[in-house]
């Protein structure tokens, strides 16, 4: 697959107070949650930023502005739940295969993406599980007017890898290593005691 051809979508929001990673906030405070929120941000698009194989794009909330945005090119979320939200960022994108990732992850590695890459080429969607039973990465082969999995799937809870992959049954589906997101103070002293 051509590097033009594959893109690579990091879901953002922008790191400033007030302004997501609320459940992480509440645990360790505004300023420690941005502290994280820029980190992990950083760290993501500076290790996945600017390699050949794929395109990177950051799907930000807010919607503007957007002139923070300093590597990869910004497209705005949007309105809605994350379902909304993705597949809105999916269709509006140029015709090859999509991999999606969190900001709250700062462990995915190049190798990580690259699996992902590798897998839609012998399957329709590709996941990285997350220790809360959501997921950290979602691959998708697409096709024209193909029907994206995310209906009715319940956001932020035990469910919501369940509920994807229960949309995508009789499909060819693969999972990646599993990963814990940053949503909470514990996740955060887990990730600074591993890195």
């Amino acid at each position: 697959m051509a590097a033009r051809n594959c893109h690579l979508v990091i879901f953002a929001r922008r790191p400033q107070l007030g302004v997501g990673k609320r459940r992480l906030a509440a645990d360790v405070g505004d300023v420690e949650a941005v502290r994280f929120a820029r980190h992990a941000l950083d760290r993501l698009t500076r290790t996945l930023g600017h390699d050949p194989r794929w395109r990177l794009w950051l799907a930000v909330a807010p919607d503007r502005p957007l002139d923070w945005v300093r590597t990869g090119t910004a497209l705005p979320q949007g309105p809605g739940d994350l379902g909304e939200r993705l597949t809105r960022v999916i269709r509006s994108l140029p015709p090859g295969p999509v991999v999606i990732l969190g900001s709250d992850t700062p462990t995915v590695t190049r190798a990580d993406v690259g699996a992902a890459f590798r897998a839609l080429g012998l399957h329709r969607a590709v996941f990285g599980p997350a220790t809360d039973g959501g997921y950290w990465l979602i691959g998708l082969r697409r096709g024209p007017g193909e029907r994206l999995p995310f209906e009715g799937v319940r956001w932020s809870t035990a469910n919501a890898l369940s509920d994807t992959l229960a949309n995508l049954k009789g499909a060819t589906v693969t999972l990646l290593r599993e990963q814990e997101d940053v949503d909470d103070g514990p996740a955060l002293k887990r990730y600074r005691a591993r890195s």
